[in-house]
């Protein structure tokens, strides 16, 4: 807005003392100061408000108005409640840097002009960013010469103070302007927003973490052929970006709320990009599916991953090692699926989002993740390229990649993938649906993607035999006790147990002589009676004590291989 025309709103009652030839200056905001020297706080184009607090005599008005002039400010109004009228020193002041100078009533508050200021400035901010907001999606439409979305939320911050950045349903940082959002911020706001979209609510969110206020704005992919308003929410509430603004939208007016709208569509436009240009990693990941699943001769499904490795491993000169992590969402009680809702590729999306790295999170990170969906499943072939420093024997440190004839991987491990997003995705599977997550070991040819495929579908289920609305497992437990115990019967989980740890429990609850505790560390020392004794800070005749007592009250001998194992199995499934 222009200094005209604030002299011209009658209800300002502002004076004009000085400056008539500088009132086209635009105004970009408004300061309230009565400091001698206020340049700290000045960026240039503010309405200067005082109550000239800081005049003591004549000589005080120069340096007080050069230092404004200097700042670049638009102008400065002078109030009359001081001292009655306005030092002629100032308007002289004034006139010598070409500041305009303007009286301000007595009976007119500052907060009055500001609260004017302020509002005519943010709207004629808001009518130019939603011009530009207009522009770039009309770029975006037609390729990517928009910039993408940092543009537009560079210029929410730039011109609206807005603080703003777009999440993924896990709360990984999609895009976003200024000061980096806080992964775990991230999450618990993706995890506000998918509960409320869980529960019918209409967006914007309202979400309050750390203290601080966030408004919460869905994204809607419109590239999936059905209309939003005709789907299911739980087709899209996994898929789904959000704008996540650091502002209470419940008081804006109807034209914030429209420019930020307009803002989550254009962003949608980048999303549907994104996601066609996954369209070449899908259908590579599809074509070596269905090859392994039908059986196909080593040969051939090898030259498919020929092409497949250097389109998601750009650069790599040789054919990585591979694995396969297998998902299934299901909804409904014990998982027989919704109507209408077609599983498989809400899965795949989910796979995806998964399977971003963190670290490397930003707008290519999807591009090394070929996730293809058969049924109600969705199928990751990921490629883990060999470490070069691997130990002699070929194994990983993390145990989760096998060894390999040209050295080690690095590879995924079932648990890590999902302690990020267990709690996001929690609330968007919210009371009716299950995600399960199997993963497979790491293998080096082509001949090996078959028990890759059957082993990760393996594990899946023993996620799926697990409480919880988010379950991973991993091929290390395919070979273990822990494969076996999901499938008790819980009846005969309940009494196994009972009847080999209740009266243990029963007499420390008595006598509170630790027998539980006890037994758990003697067995995890293998027997051992000095290092379970250094372990729990006992004399070896205490702890050969105690166990005699574990002996006496459950009738076993703990020096006996089956009943060392009856134990670990009841302490296991209790």
């Amino acid at each position: 807005m222009r200094l005209r025309a604030l002299l011209e709103t009658d209800a300002l009652g502002l004076r004009l003392l000085g400056g008539e030839d500088e009132l086209d200056r635009t105004v970009r905001g408004v300061m309230t100061t009565d400091l001698r020297d206020p340049s700290r706080y000045l960026s240039g184009g503010e309405l200067v408000l005082t109550g000239l607090a800081w005049r003591r005599d004549s000589d005080d008005s120069e340096p007080f108005v050069r230092i404004l002039a200097s700042a670049g400010v638009a102008g400065l109004a002078a109030g009359e409640a001081e001292l009655g009228a306005i030092p002629d020193d100032l308007v002289q002041a004034c006139l010598r840097h070409r500041l305009p100078l303007f009286a301000v009533h007595e009976s007119v508050a500052f907060a009055t002009i500001t609260e004017h200021v302020v509002r005519q400035v943010s709207g004629e901010r808001a009518g130019d960013l939603a011009a530009v907001v207009d522009r770039h999606r009309r770029l975006m439409t037609s390729g990517p010469a928009g910039g993408g979305p940092e543009v537009v939320l560079d210029l929410l911050g730039s011109d609206l103070d807005l603080r703003a950045w777009v999440l993924s349903p896990t709360g990984r940082r999609v895009a976003g302007s200024g000061t980096p959002l806080p992964p775990e911020i991230g999450a618990a706001l993706a995890g506000e927003h998918l509960a409320a979209t869980r529960s019918g609510r209409r967006g914007p969110h309202r979400a309050v973490v750390r203290g601080l206020t966030y408004s919460l704005f869905p994204i809607r992919n419109t590239g999936r052929g059905a209309a939003p308003a005709a789907r299911d929410v739980r087709e899209s509430v996994l898929s789904d970006w959000l704008l996540a603004v650091e502002a209470d939208a419940g008081d804006w007016p109807a034209a914030r709320l429209d420019l930020l709208q307009g803002v989550t569509q254009l962003i949608a436009v980048e999303r549907d990009r994104r996601d066609a240009a996954r369209t070449v990693r899908r259908r590579l990941a599809q074509e070596v599916l269905e090859l392994v699943q039908t059986g196909a001769a080593p040969a051939e499904i090898a030259a498919r991953l020929r092409v497949a490795a250097p389109v998601l491993l750009p650069g790599l000169g040789t054919a990585p090692h591979w694995q396969v992590v297998v998902a299934r969402v299901e909804w409904g009680e014990g998982g027989t699926g919704a109507p209408g809702i077609e599983a498989g590729p809400v899965a795949q999306s989910l796979l995806e989002e998964i399977l971003v790295d963190p670290a490397t999170a930003g707008p290519d990170s999807a591009d090394r993740i070929a996730v293809a969906h058969t049924g109600d499943e969705a199928i990751a072939l990921v490629p883990l390229p060999a470490v070069p420093d691997a130990d002699e024997d070929g194994a990983a440190e993390d145990g989760e990649a096998g060894p390999a004839a040209d050295g080690a991987v690095a590879g995924l491990h079932a648990d890590a993938l999902l302690s990020a997003v267990r709690g996001p995705l929690s609330a968007g599977l919210a009371d009716d649906g299950r995600l399960t997550l199997g993963v497979s070991a790491a293998v080096h040819s082509a001949e090996g993607l078959r028990g890759a495929l059957e082993e990760a579908r393996h594990a899946r289920r023993v996620a799926a035999a697990r409480p919880g609305r988010v379950c991973a497992a991993g091929h290390h437990e395919l070979a273990s006790h822990v494969l076996l115990l999901p499938f008790v019967p819980d009846d005969v989980r309940r009494a196994f147990t009972a009847r080999l740890l209740d009266p243990l429990r029963d007499y420390d609850r008595r006598h509170r002589a630790e027998l539980i505790p006890t037994l758990e560390a003697f067995l995890d020392c293998d027997g051992s009676w000095t290092r379970c004794a250094g372990r729990l800070h006992l004399h070896v005749n205490t702890l050969r004590y105690r166990v005699g007592r574990i002996e006496q009250l459950t009738g076993r001998d703990l020096s006996r291989l089956e009943d060392k194992l009856d134990f670990f199995l009841a302490l296991r499934m209790s």
